[in-house]
């Protein structure tokens, strides 16, 4: 459990307290799409691009978030690596360890003295992304004109994608860690179930210290084959529908508009979110600073026959956010809720359905809003990237905005913070949501202020 809690007979909740196995959030790292040639690295720079609704999702007319700089920030992160080692990462890989390094230096942690032996290293993957780039290259290879140190690299690359070095064991080797390393892959909810797995470890004692990582990275041939495929889709006048509602529809070459009357796709984009993780005895014991708490997690699933199939009714995401709550935390308690939403009118729907549910008629009064467009729908980090983001608008007493977001959906039943400034909001708990197609739903119960 988080903190202790003492419950009173006849169901009433009890205060939480704070407990020596509390799982706290003490690091955070990023390798996000940027405005220039470089990936947006520190939790400042995240904040920066939030608080303002700014997203670095397009450019020259192409709907994307490309990381962009990631090699030359690895050598600058890790110039103690090998140069082979980097001729032999494909992206992905590369995306991990930078946000890796860079969570351990916000931590204060130093990987290179040993300080993450003991670390647990869980890995968030939503797709085969590596896998695919390592094969494709190496078809793609020219026999009469590549290199044999080219071709040693691709080699090796096509090696480290195909068996278990894909990202969470390369991250183990960097750490030298001795605790547990395995990867978990549930789609867009993938590192949120990874932080709730993280706090049962923490809280049970098995752990004091885990590393969670979020990382994908979606091929952009890909991407434009299947814009193209809908495109014939709709030219033939074929149907295609998920429980009588249109299915999501990622799109290159217009903006993604979460929560938005005009929002009808999404954009993907690539990158990683390392979040590091202590119990608070092990915190306190090293004089950590701390960002904030998981308090609680909750996964489910919508019961549907169908991978998928959609709920959206949004009440397989209602019982995740109660069940996250515990025995500790009320919903008038909860004035924010950092949100799934992509852009997709149907994903709106789920969400909306899903908060009045949970509030009834005060649901308006509950502000909801998400940052996807800032650098696109990453799929494994979104987790991560929602809890970071939630845990600074806590420290800050700000509220970021729906990034694209201007004329709020009339579907929504709360407040989608439109435009491109922050709303001023004192709080210290707040859930956040991930959720997608085939009904699997994630929440987390996340506390400031009085948990650091």
């Amino acid at each position: 459990m988080s903190g202790e809690y003492r419950g009173p007979a006849g169901g009433q909740y009890g205060a939480w307290a704070p407990g020596p196995r509390d799982a706290l959030v003490t690091g955070m790292g990023f390798c996000l799409p940027g405005a220039d040639d470089e990936p947006v690295r520190r939790a400042e720079e995240v904040w920066a691009t939030a608080a303002t609704g700014t997203s670095h999702v397009e450019r020259d007319g192409f709907h994307h978030g490309t990381v962009r700089g990631a090699r030359e920030a690895f050598a600058e992160l890790l110039p103690e690596m090998p140069a082979r080692y980097l001729r032999s990462y494909a992206d992905v890989h590369l995306y991990g360890l930078i946000s890796l390094a860079e969570a351990c230096a916000d931590a204060g942690l130093d990987h290179r003295a040993g300080e993450l032996r003991g670390a647990d290293v869980l890995t968030a993957r939503a797709g085969v992304d590596s896998n695919y780039d390592s094969y494709r290259a190496w078809h793609d290879a020219d026999p009469a004109t590549i290199s044999p140190a080219d071709a040693k690299s691709l080699f090796v690359r096509l090696l480290v994608a195909g068996t278990s070095s894909d990202v969470g064991p390369v991250q183990a080797a960097l750490l030298g860690s001795t605790g547990a390393n395995y990867t978990v892959s549930c789609g867009c909810a993938s590192s949120s179930v990874l932080l709730g797995i993280a706090r049962m470890m923490i809280a049970s004692g098995q752990s004091d210290l885990v590393v969670v990582t979020g990382v994908d990275r979606f091929d952009t041939e890909r991407v434009l084959h299947g814009h193209r495929l809908r495109e014939v889709v709709e030219r033939e006048g074929v149907t295609v529908r998920h429980n009588d509602d249109p299915p999501a529809a990622p799109r290159h070459d217009r903006p993604m508009r979460p929560y938005d009357a005009a929002g009808d796709c999404m954009n993907y984009g690539d990158g990683s979110v390392t979040l590091i993780l202590e119990s608070r005895a092990h915190a306190s014991a090293r004089g950590a600073r701390v960002h904030g708490a998981i308090l609680g997690q909750a996964t489910t699933r919508g019961g549907l026959n169908s991978a998928v199939a959609i709920d959206t009714g949004g009440t397989g995401l209602a019982e995740a956010a109660r069940r996250a709550l515990g025995g500790h935390t009320t919903l008038e308690q909860i004035p924010y809720v950092n949100g799934g939403g992509e852009g997709d009118a149907l994903f709106t729907r789920i969400e909306s359905n899903a908060v009045r549910s949970l509030w009834g008629e005060k649901s308006e009064q509950v502000l909801v809003s998400s940052q996807e467009a800032c650098f696109g729908h990453s799929g494994a980090p979104l987790g991560n990237l929602g809890t970071a983001l939630t845990l600074m608008m806590m420290r800050e007493g700000e509220v970021c905005p729906t990034a694209n977001c201007e004329t709020p959906s009339p579907v929504c039943t709360f407040d989608p913070v439109p435009g491109t400034k922050t709303r001023a909001l004192d709080f210290d708990r707040a859930l956040s949501f991930n959720y997608q197609v085939g009904g699997v739903n994630s929440a987390l119960l996340l506390g400031g202020g009085d948990v650091c």
